[in-house]
C-alpha cells in the first residue's frame, strides 16, 4: 500500500506567508501610530507658535500704545503749562517715551508671515525665540541704563536743578524700562527648546541652531565641515 506524499512545497509557502502577515501587521499598525504621533506633535507645535506669536504681539503693541500714549500726553502738558519745571520734566519725558516707541518699532518681535506650515514653522519659532533671548541680553539693559543716566544728568545739570531731581528721574525711567523688559514674553524659547533641542544643554542650543561650518587642519589636508 502506497503513502500519499506530503507536499512539503505547499506546507511551506502557508507557513511563510502566515508568518509574513503577522508580521507585517504590527508593522503596519506601528507605522500607522507613529504617522498619527508625528501628526499631533506636529498640530501641538504649531499651536504654540501661535499662542507664543499672540502673546509676543499683545507685549509689543501694548508697550508701544504706552509710549505712544505717554509721548503725546506729555508733549501737550510740555506745550500748554506755565509751570517752567513742570515743562521741563513734561518735554524731557517725552523725549524718553519717544525713544521707547522708537525702539518698539525698530525691533519688532514677530515677523509678519502669511501662514504658519511645517515647513516654515521650526524657523518661525527659531527667530521668535532669539528675538525674546535679545530683549533680555545685558546689551538692553546697558543702553536703556545709559539712557536713563543720561535723562538724570540733563534733569540735574542741564536744568539745573537738585541732584534729588535726577537721582529720581533716573529711578523712574529705570523702573519704567525694566518693567517692559522683564514682563516681554519668554515662552517661545521654552518651546523651541522643548521641541527641537534634544541634547540636555537645551538652554544653549538656540546659539547652534542654524548652520555652522567647520574648518579641521589634520596632518595631510584640510577639511570644511556644514551643520545643520
Amino acid at each position: 500500500m502506497m503513502k500519499k506524499p506530503i507536499r512539503i512545497p505547499g506546507l511551506l509557502s502557508v507557513i511563510f506567508f502566515a508568518v509574513l502577515f503577522l508580521c507585517a501587521s504590527p508593522l503596519a499598525a506601528q507605522a500607522s501610530v507613529t504617522d498619527t504621533t508625528a501628526a499631533g506633535m506636529q498640530a501641538e507645535i504649531q499651536r504654540s507658535l501661535e499662542n507664543d506669536r499672540f502673546n509676543a504681539g499683545v507685549w509689543w503693541y501694548s508697550w508701544l500704545g504706552v509710549y505712544t500714549a505717554a509721548t503725546i500726553g506729555q508733549g501737550a502738558v510740555c506745550l500748554s503749562s506755565g509751570d517752567k519745571r513742570l515743562r521741563q520734566d513734561m518735554a524731557l519725558g517725552s523725549v524718553t517715551t519717544f525713544l521707547g516707541a522708537a525702539g518698539q518699532i525698530v525691533t519688532p518681535l514677530v515677523k509678519t508671515e502669511p501662514d504658519i506650515n511645517q515647513y516654515n514653522q521650526e524657523q518661525l519659532l527659531l527667530d521668535l525665540a532669539e528675538r525674546e533671548k535679545a530683549g533680555r541680553s545685558w546689551k538692553i539693559h546697558a543702553f536703556t541704563g545709559a539712557v536713563n543716566i543720561g535723562s538724570g544728568l540733563v534733569t540735574w545739570l542741564g536744568f539745573k536743578r537738585s541732584f534729588h531731581d535726577g537721582v529720581e528721574n533716573f529711578l523712574l525711567n529705570t523702573a519704567v524700562t525694566e518693567a517692559q523688559i522683564w514682563t516681554q514674553p519668554v515662552r517661545a524659547a521654552k518651546d523651541y527648546s522643548k521641541y527641537y533641542c534634544k541634547d540636555a544643554n537645551a538652554g544653549t542650543h538656540l546659539n547652534r541652531a542654524r548652520a555652522e561650518c567647520y574648518v579641521c587642519v589634520y596632518p595631510g589636508g584640510v577639511s570644511v565641515n556644514v551643520r545643520f
